[in-house]
Parts: structure tokens; C-alpha cells; sequence
């Protein structure tokens, strides 16, 4: 008969909460944070993210055309130059490498929890290396793609 671990749920929800705290607690979430708050604060960023969201909407509906809509190529233009402006922002970069290092964290904890139940549990981590490791999930095959 196989003998199961004396964990009740109770034990699995307190030391879920014990891991979130520790998460809320860890440098890359309060460093997030930090970033989330100052491009919040930041007008000139704020400005040119409302500018792109406008302009995205009048890409959209060039899109539908293609490149057979008159102003295709202006607005494609000016999407990807309003793009570029933003994404070197100081503010949004910050945002943006503080969400990445946060992502990191989340996905490593959750490695850890999934290969703690089972190695072959496979999780969706948005890394290559991890992701390659396995098939990258739903292959259908029981192993037999190589897939670990």
C-alpha cells in the first residue's frame, strides 16, 4: 500500500502564503514596484505612451488594407519611430527590465515547485533554455519526440 505524507491542505496554503511573502518581500518585486510607480509619475513617458495607443489605433486599421491603404507607410513609420522613442525612455526601459527580472524570479519558483511534484511536469517559463528541455508541452507522443 503506498504511504502518503502527512501534508494537509492547510500546510500547503500556509507555506503558500509564506512563499508570496517572500516574493513581495524579494529585490526584484520592490524594485518592480519602484519602476511601475516612477513611470506612473513620469508625464513625458505617460505622454508618449497615450501618443503611441493612439497611433497603434490608426495602425490597426491601415493594417486591415495592408500596404494597399494609402497611408500605409507613413503610419507604419511613425508607429516604429514612436516605438523606439518609447522603449528608450529611461522610465519604460527601467519598467520594462524590472518586469523581465521579476518574470525570471516567477518562472524559476515556479520550476522549482513543478520539479519538487515531478520532473517531467512541464512548465511554460518563456525561457529557451527550460522550454527546450521538453517539447514545449502537448506533443501527444508519451516521450517518444525525445521530449524529457
Amino acid at each position: 500500500m503506498l504511504k502518503l505524507n502527512a501534508v494537509t491542505t492547510t500546510d500547503i496554503v500556509s507555506e503558500s502564503l509564506n512563499l508570496a511573502e517572500m516574493i513581495v518581500q524579494s529585490q526584484q518585486f520592490k524594485q518592480y514596484e519602484a519602476a511601475k510607480t516612477a513611470l506612473r509619475s513620469d508625464i513625458e513617458a505617460q505622454e508618449m505612451i497615450w501618443n503611441f495607443n493612439k497611433r497603434k489605433d490608426e495602425y490597426e486599421e491601415v493594417q486591415r488594407f495592408g500596404k494597399y491603404h494609402p497611408d500605409y507607410s507613413r503610419v507604419s513609420k511613425e508607429v516604429r519611430e514612436l516605438k523606439r522613442k518609447i522603449d528608450l525612455c529611461e522610465p519604460v526601459a527601467l519598467f520594462k527590465k524590472s518586469e523581465k527580472d521579476l518574470e525570471t524570479l516567477l518562472n524559476d519558483v515556479s520550476l522549482i515547485i513543478a520539479h519538487a511534484v515531478s520532473k517531467t511536469i512541464k512548465v511554460p517559463t518563456g525561457n529557451p533554455f527550460f522550454d527546450s528541455m521538453s517539447c514545449s508541452g502537448g506533443c501527444g507522443t508519451g516521450g517518444k519526440c525525445g521530449c524529457k
